[in-house]
């Protein structure tokens, strides 16, 4: 999963970026609606968390230029506005779920959630392959019905991989499920990744085989 903070406050932006990343997946935050539309272009996310009043405009105007985006991510308003006309506004431009500031990070992490889960990111919900089991919504893996505890990296690529059994993963996905656009990543970084991942799986009994293609990406296989 691969969400998206719009939020100039330098406090609250990097801790929103930082809380929801903590619980749902990897995070990049911007501080502009001009650096929004730029990351948007770049990479697909499953969920924007957006403040209305950024520095060059109203968020709404980007919100109606996102419902028109293929895969179409979750939009999630914060706001300091408690005008309910202005709150409709926003819903009605495209908005999935707002949220009134302050807000306790448990509401935070609920809502977002529950936008996801209302636009069905996940139909299915849990992927399998062989005895390796993934759930995608609350991203945690199996192996026969065993939980893998795995770092965060490796669970990202673990469910990359998984969200697309059976079809090859190219490395500039899997670059963009671990990192951010402020990380440094080394040229061989993913291989290190999956080469520790690799291990816990067979460590783990499982069966289930990550495949490489070389020059193109790698393959999740029974």
């Amino acid at each position: 999963m691969r969400i998206l903070v719009i939020e100039d406050d330098t406090d609250l932006g990097p801790w929103l970026r930082d809380a929801l990343e903590a619980a749902l997946g990897g995070a990049d935050r911007v501080a502009t609606l001009d650096e929004a539309e730029t990351a948007l272009k770049v990479r697909p996310f499953d969920l924007v968390v957006m403040d209305r009043r950024l520095p060059d405009g109203d968020a709404v105007s980007l919100i109606a230029k996102m419902r028109m985006l293929s895969p179409r991510p979750s939009i999630l308003v914060l706001t300091a506005l408690d005008d309910p006309n202005e709150i409709a506004r926003a819903l009605d431009a495209g908005a999935d779920d707002y949220l009134a500031k302050p807000f306790e990070p448990v509401e935070l992490i609920a809502r977002a959630r529950a936008v996801l889960r209302r636009n069905q990111l996940d139909q299915k919900g849990v992927t399998s392959v062989s005895n390796l089991r993934f759930d995608t919504f609350a991203r945690t893996a199996y192996v026969d019905d065993q939980p893998l505890i795995l770092p965060r990296r490796e669970l990202a690529l673990l469910e990359a991989l998984m969200r697309r059994a059976g079809q090859v993963v190219l490395r500039e996905s899997l670059d963009n499920a671990v990192y951010g656009f402020d990380d440094e990543i080394q040229s061989n970084a993913i291989d290190a990744h999956l080469s520790r991942l690799r291990k816990r799986l067979r460590e783990a009994g499982c069966r289930a085989e990550i495949k490489a293609l070389r020059g193109i990406g790698y393959l999740m296989v029974e």
